[in-house]
């Protein structure tokens, strides 16, 4: 997750939090017919997440820097791993990656940054493929400082991990006939680190029309707990997800009861969030365009941004289950007969 402090003045726009409102439940005709999720929510494999994850956050990859040869190595491992499940990158595009000029990363305050790439992997919806589910989590970290290697296993890692994984029950679910309906584009994002620059690219470069992308699902840091959960690891703070829709709201809630059982913690919902949380990872480029964003969170937590943040301090079995929250998410806004409406206009 993005390290900074915003302007008390930026994009005031957003509705107040409904974080205090209890779910309700959506209409029977308006829940998805493909409902035996079981089978591919338990597809999510600890196991896996924890290889991928010690190899995308290893002392080899050097930080995952912006445009580093680190962050490259991760990302060629990332496509290796689609190619291995079966799962292409988009036919619309010309390969795996979407490239990120330097020119369109560069801020006065900034670092320089050379080239980099936003990397995508695509599922096809079997009945309304134009409709678009962007499942985000950026794969770039802070790279080396003072010759140590901050490693950013939680900060992006596990939901760089998680975001792989979910792509493959999803592929699974499609070789057994059970597709989704509608299409999910799986987008690795570069350059959040120093300014949620990825996102903001594809958000303005999108490869599917912005009015056709129906919500973004954004993961970043779900591998850890923080000091506001010294107890547990069962919870995951929730943000975004009533400010554009309040399906998107109700779904996540229902979608938690049936499936996964987690602490849904809003305390970073509200408008009035002195860290600013809502501001600070990729779904707000998303957002900005007026599609509904859900971001998942674990909280900061004493190795955020410091070269201790290593993949043997994750917790892999809150890892595991969030991301199967994600996953039963998806699911559901993927194979819903209408897609979601956006009835909160943030102004």
């Amino acid at each position: 997750m993005k390290k900074i402090i915003l302007s008390g003045a930026l994009m005031l726009f957003i509705l107040s939090s409904c974080s205090s409102t209890k779910s309700t439940t959506s209409n029977s005709n308006q829940k998805s017919s493909n409902s035996d999720i079981k089978p591919y929510i338990d597809y999510i494999s600890t196991g896996d997440l924890e290889k991928n994850l010690y190899f995308i956050a290893s002392d080899e990859n050097e930080g995952r820097d912006t445009g580093s040869e680190g962050q490259k190595r991760a990302g060629k491992y990332l496509i290796e791993q689609y190619e291995e499940s079966g799962i292409s990158y988009p036919p619309k595009a010309d390969g795996w990656y979407q490239k990120v000029p330097a020119e369109f990363m560069a801020r006065g305050f900034a670092p320089k940054l050379p080239d980099s790439e936003n990397i995508w992997a695509y599922i096809e919806g079997s009945e309304k493929p134009d409709e678009v589910l962007v499942i985000s989590a950026h794969y770039d970290h802070v790279g080396m400082k003072n010759q140590e290697v901050y490693n950013g296993a939680d900060d992006d890692g596990s939901g760089t991990v998680a975001v792989l994984e979910i792509a493959k029950a999803f592929q699974k679910a499609k070789k057994d006939g059970n597709g989704p309906k509608r299409s999910i584009l799986f987008l690795h994002v570069t350059g959040e680190e120093h300014g949620l620059h990825g996102s903001r690219y594809y958000s303005e470069h999108p490869l599917f029309p912005i009015a056709n992308t129906v919500v973004d699902i954004n993961i970043d840091m779900i591998g850890r707990r923080d000091t506001l959960h010294p107890d547990t690891s069962n919870y995951i703070y929730v943000i975004g997800s009533d400010r554009l829709s309040t399906e998107l709201h109700q779904i996540n809630e229902e979608m938690n009861a049936k499936y996964t059982q987690i602490e849904l913690d809003y305390k970073y919902n509200d408008r009035n969030d002195p860290e600013r949380i809502y501001y600070r990872s990729d779904h707000y480029n998303f957002a900005k365009k007026g599609i509904p964003s859900i971001f998942f969170f674990n909280g900061v937590h004493e190795d955020y941004h410091m070269p201790t943040d290593t993949p043997d301090k994750i917790e892999y079995d809150a890892l595991t289950k969030r991301a199967r929250l994600a996953f039963a998410l998806a699911w559901e806004i993927a194979n819903r007969p209408e897609r979601i409406k956006v009835d909160r206009d943030g102004k």
